[in-house]
């Protein structure tokens, strides 16, 4: 579970800034990751700037982009990307060793369309990726912030899901899921009263895992154990 940024929000869901707080989740990188990082970074890392990337330029081509925030250590991130080469994907994460492990998992599986920043989510969306030019933004299991004091700290709040809309094609998603059920009712609560978005679930709440979505070990282990998930798809209107 990654705490997928170093943004924090006030009772008003106001972003407040950390500036280059995310140096601090530095971590303590293995020999592997730090030779993944050595060697792959040339090639899939993106050195964060305050301006909008060329996502044709980036990639080498026009294809349809898809932004994980915070992918953790990118086992299902680069599984994603190798099922759907078709598609270009570009994950964000401030804790390196999740940098490492992600470029050494995606150069042993010869992935090509996947690119990563190791810096805050909401500075790369905010300034380093134009608007309209998302077709699907990833959110899976965020930070939780269980305990009610703490709620205020939770990512999905209504000036963050405006920032993912700007940034989403019409017809783009924003896909969320979470395993805690509180958060879930907070998120759907959030993105039920955010303009521009339309529920992709036909009952107006949540939806099953899509089959690109990968069943983590973590989820796995806990629908055995008989914990729930739950997804959430909301499509950009306009």
């Amino acid at each position: 579970m990654s705490e997928v940024t170093t943004a924090e929000f006030n009772e008003e869901g106001k972003y407040l800034r950390k500036i280059r707080s995310f140096v601090l989740r530095e971590g303590r990188l293995t020999k592997g990751q730090a030779q993944a990082i050595e060697s792959h970074w040339p090639a899939m890392g993106l050195d964060y700037s305050p301006v909008a990337l060329d996502l044709t330029q980036v990639f080498g081509r026009e294809a349809d982009t898809v932004l994980e925030i915070g992918f953790g250590m990118g086992a299902s991130l680069v599984q994603m990307a190798a099922a759907a080469p078709e598609l270009n994907f570009i994950g964000v994460e401030v804790h390196k060793p999740g940098i490492g492990a992600c470029l050494g998992d995606a150069g042993a599986a010869g992935v090509t369309n996947l690119r990563v920043y190791h810096h805050d989510a909401v500075e790369v969306l905010e300034h380093a990726i134009a608007d309209g030019s998302l077709a699907r933004v990833q959110l899976f299991f965020p930070d939780p912030w269980h305990k009610k004091r703490h709620h205020k700290r939770r990512i999905v709040q209504p000036e963050f899901v405006d920032l993912i809309r700007r940034k989403l094609k019409v017809g783009g998603v924003f896909h969320m899921a979470t395993d805690w059920e509180n958060y879930a009712e907070h998120m759907l609560e959030v993105m039920g009263a955010a303009p521009g978005y339309r529920n992709q679930s036909a009952e107006g709440n949540y939806v099953p895992r899509p089959d690109y979505r990968p069943l983590t070990k973590f989820e796995a282990r806990g629908h055995r154990l008989g914990h729930g998930v739950w997804d959430l798809m909301f499509e950009k209107q306009d």
